[in-house]
């Protein structure tokens, strides 16, 4: 059985992607990898976009060649996206943990849904896991990946 993916994630220290098989990216801010074709993924970008009035996170879409080489850097599979990430302050989140660092940082409210930290995480996990393995089933996929509004392509890193 695969190690759980909080797991592969927190053992590689900060920034360990620098000077390894990553391209080179600005990593002073946060930034989501995220399934670009994904109705479900883009949603939420858009979601963290109208909600980020800071304009503090950076978007890649894991089929870029970026986010392709932080998936293989972290162990996950490159094909068939297991999570999302959120990389912050050189390391990397998922599942759950990504999706809750997201929403403290934009504040607001919107941090009261760090309240599911309260459930244990093979609860999270599985929660996780099942909406991530029916995603395209139950939101949809588009032929390609998510083309950005000219208000954020700048945040948008290939």
């Amino acid at each position: 059985m695969a190690e759980p993916v909080h797991v592969r994630l927190s053992r590689k220290a900060p920034y360990s992607y620098r000077g390894a098989a990553v391209p080179p990216f600005p990593d002073d801010r946060p930034i989501i990898v995220f399934d670009g074709v994904c109705v479900l993924c883009s949603g939420f970008v858009r979601f963290v976009v109208a909600r980020d009035g800071r304009e503090q996170f950076r978007f890649v879409a894991a089929q870029s060649a970026l986010g392709q080489a932080l998936f293989r850097h972290y162990g996950l599979d490159p094909v068939e996206f297991e999570t999302n990430l959120l990389i912050a302050d050189g390391r990397a989140y998922g599942k759950l943990d990504a999706f809750t660092g997201v929403m403290r940082r934009i504040g607001g409210l919107w941090h009261v849904v760090r309240a599911v930290a309260i459930f244990p995480r093979p609860l999270r996990d599985w929660l996780y896991d099942r909406i991530a393995l029916n995603r395209y089933r139950l939101f949809g996929r588009t032929e390609a990946c998510m083309t950005p509004d000219a208000a954020w392509r700048n945040r948008v890193l290939m």
